[in-house]
């Protein structure tokens, strides 16, 4: 991230001064329009970088796991925009196209049923990238294999990607479609042993589709999950509200249309619960603050829901805590594996942190 910024702002400053002719010669003296055009190639720009990196990214996918899983990355669809701009214009109303990673275990015997798990990635405009390398592989050596979609909205697939963002909307199903890909294309893997996991962002999202296709999971694990977005635009800063305000995203404040921001926080769906889920969240979490996750875990006890949760008290890591190459990070994420195996039976369990290790660090 530290070359790609230096790369923009040197890109960035190239870009301002090739333009800078034109400005001077301008005989309109629309200062703001030619602001307005010098944002619109920036953003442009940006977009590009964002490619570049996952084109990168993508290669270091094969050298990190490649010794342990086949990685491959699929083309498919989801359901429509969710706002159509033109809903007459051509191509108004079709599927949205998307990538998604297939990692599968290399020792694995194809005679044989495999269970699934679905990995969301987190971040408003983020995507499925080398940060959670250590966590495929302690997957890929239990025996999983593993399903991880670049939702509308990600990072690295260009601004009209980007712009098609819908938090806790159709994302969900996105995510849900590349769990029916999977069973639909891969003889090997087991439709009764199918979870989904997922940190942040990609926690809502895990929660979201287990509220919504119960049925089609049989384990959730929601670490530090965004559980209530009216709660986040209270405490989070304007610039990010504006994220969610954009026209191309919900268009409007939650002060605007708050049922529609009610209708995407699973602390608000939490009556939907059926299936065996657990919750992490930490007291020192700096992005989701542990408020929302309280409300969470509030709201499926009033609705007499049985799961499990742990509330961390100020882990080092913040909102990263569970994720890091910390002994106690690892500790905490043989707690998830051990869960997520009671459920999934996968053929290699982990033991012990010994296990989870070797099998995530070369």
């Amino acid at each position: 991230m530290r070359y790609k910024r230096i790369l923009f702002s040197i890109v960035a400053v190239l870009l301002f001064c090739s333009y800078l002719p034109a400005f001077a010669q301008s005989s309109t003296g629309d200062e703001s329009a030619e602001l307005k055009f010098l944002r619109r190639q920036f953003e442009s720009l940006h977009h590009r970088l964002d490619e570049l990196e996952k084109a990168v990214d993508d290669v270091l996918w094969y050298h990190k796991v490649g010794d342990v899983a086949y990685v491959d990355k699929v083309r498919i669809v989801g359901p429509p925009r969710w706002k159509e701009p033109n809903p007459t214009a051509q191509g108004a109303g079709n599927p949205i196209k998307f990538y998604s990673y297939v990692i599968i275990p290399r020792d694995i015997d194809r005679s044989k049923k495999y269970p699934l798990l679905v990995f969301p990635h987190g971040g408003v405009h983020s995507n499925f990238s080398t940060y959670n390398t250590h966590i495929i592989r302690e997957l890929a050596a239990q025996g999983y294999v593993i399903i991880a979609a670049d939702y509308r909205g990600s990072t690295g697939y260009g601004r009209g990607m980007y712009e098609l963002i819908d938090y806790g909307g159709r994302e969900v199903e996105d995510v849900y479609a590349s769990r029916n890909f999977m069973l639909e294309n891969y003889d090997f893997i087991d439709k009764e042993r199918v979870g989904i996991l997922g940190w942040s962002h990609g926690g809502l999202i895990t929660l979201m589709n287990i509220f919504d296709h119960p049925e089609s999971y049989k384990v959730a694990f929601a670490g530090v999950p965004v559980s209530d977005l009216i709660a986040r635009m209270g405490y989070k800063t304007d610039g990010y509200r504006k994220l969610y305000s954009a026209d191309y995203h919900i268009g409007k404040t939650a002060y605007e249309n708050v049922n529609e921001y009610r209708r995407r926080s699973p602390a608000w769906n939490a009556e939907k619960l059926k299936t065996p889920l657990l919750i992490h969240t930490n007291t020192n979490d700096a992005d989701v603050n542990v408020l929302e996750v309280e409300h969470l875990i509030k709201s499926l006890k009033a609705a007499g829901k049985k799961f499990e949760y742990e509330i961390f008290q100020d882990i080092p890591g913040g909102h990263s805590f569970d994720r890091l190459d910390t002994k106690i990070g690892k500790e905490i994420r043989l707690k998830i594996h051990r869960f997520i195996a009671r459920y999934l039976n996968p053929p290699h369990p982990f033991k012990s942190v010994d296990d989870l290790f070797r099998a995530g660090y070369r």
